[in-house]
């Protein structure tokens, strides 16, 4: 039978969200109904929120959550009612090029629920990412579930769904940092702070961090970044050669996303180095090397979609380290609210006052 619950949307391009009831069907084949324990409130979200991604309002905010399998439809294998999960945006096919070649995490054909859940009048409503967790209970496919170890809050499991998986696989998939590597990373939020972590997993050497606010600097050396550059009135390149004994990094990751800090980024890197964009730009952006930079250079330009992670492979993995304590997850969660808190933790994260506020449910 379908359930009532509350779950907060964003009813039209640039309108506060709201509260609203929201019907959610039994699982069908192939899907899960999972009760969420807590959800990170990220910028993704901002962008449903604002048009930024399609106009196909009213969504069902919320995607970086963590919670409890509930009920599972016909056919489901992956996970079983009762299970602890993160959710994931990624749920790989297993059949596509990309997934035939064993590069699953490259998967060209993720998919989601197939059902919709809708507003009491029958609206159907377009869930972030294919998820929808700004819920008491959501429907995703089976596939979004990746199970993990219960003894992780739910709070910190959850932020492993999108931005700090995003930032840690950067580092450590997409940009291969190695232990004594340089590794520079240009903007400092939730992403870019994950991304420091990853490396000082890694085993980096030198870790760079670069922004325009001192506090995310501060939190950036506490998560392992062992030189900082305030880049309002420095020159980036320049700041990160001369820490590099004035060559440039192995890495360099631009968690911002805008041509500026690409270019700082193409320039700031050692040759034969790597640049991994994770920061998503907007369509309109366009850059311009010369060609004969590019081919100078030499080395790695590569984009970053989802950290390049396996949710399947990664997200216990990395769970496991939290609980271990080698991986500070709970650094990441600035403040926990409630749902009525959304709008205002939208706000928050807008002035760079938290890395992650966390919806409890």
């Amino acid at each position: 039978m379908a359930q009532q619950v509350r779950g907060v949307i964003a009813p039209g391009r640039g309108e506060p969200v709201r509260i609203e009831t929201i019907i959610v069907p039994d699982p069908g084949p192939g899907e899960a109904v999972v009760k969420v324990q807590a959800c990170g409130v990220c910028h993704t979200d901002l962008h449903y929120k604002q048009g930024g991604i399609n106009d196909d309002f009213p969504f069902l905010l919320g995607h970086e959550a963590a919670g409890i399998v509930e009920s599972v439809g016909a056919g489901v294998t992956e996970v079983a009612p009762g299970d602890f999960v993160v959710l994931n945006w990624r749920a790989v096919c297993g059949q596509c090029r990309a997934c035939t070649r064993g590069r699953p995490w490259y998967c060209f054909n993720t998919h989601n629920a197939k059902q919709k859940m809708t507003l009491e009048d029958g609206t159907e409503l377009s869930p972030a990412l294919g998820i929808g967790a700004f819920a008491d209970k959501t429907l995703v496919a089976a596939g979004q579930c990746t199970k993990v170890d219960p003894a992780a809050k739910p709070e910190v499991a959850g932020l492993l769904g999108c931005g700090v998986m995003a930032g840690l696989g950067a580092a450590i998939n997409t940009g291969n940092a190695q232990r004594g590597d340089s590794v520079a990373v240009i903007g400092c939020g939730g992403v870019g702070a994950a991304a420091v972590l990853g490396a000082r997993l890694a085993g980096a050497a030198k870790i760079i961090a670069i922004d325009l606010d001192e506090r995310k600097l501060a939190t950036a050396q506490n998560l392992g970044a062992t030189h900082t550059v305030h880049a309002k009135d420095t020159d980036v390149v320049k700041a990160v050669q001369e820490l590099t004994g004035g060559f440039g990094a192995d890495l360099v990751i631009d968690a911002v996303g805008l041509p500026a800090t690409y270019e700082q980024a193409f320039y700031a890197r050692d040759l034969a180095g790597t640049v991994v964009l994770v920061g998503v730009p907007t369509p309109e952006m366009k850059i311009e090397l010369p060609l004969i930079d590019v081919f100078g250079r030499g080395g790695s330009l590569k984009s970053s979609w989802y950290g390049d992670c396996l949710p399947s492979r990664d997200f216990p993995m990395l769970i496991d380290l939290y609980l271990q304590g080698r991986l500070d997850l709970d650094a990441f969660v600035t403040e926990t609210i409630d749902l009525d808190g959304i709008e205002a933790a939208f706000d928050k994260m807008h002035h760079g006052d938290v890395l992650r506020s966390v919806v409890i449910l």
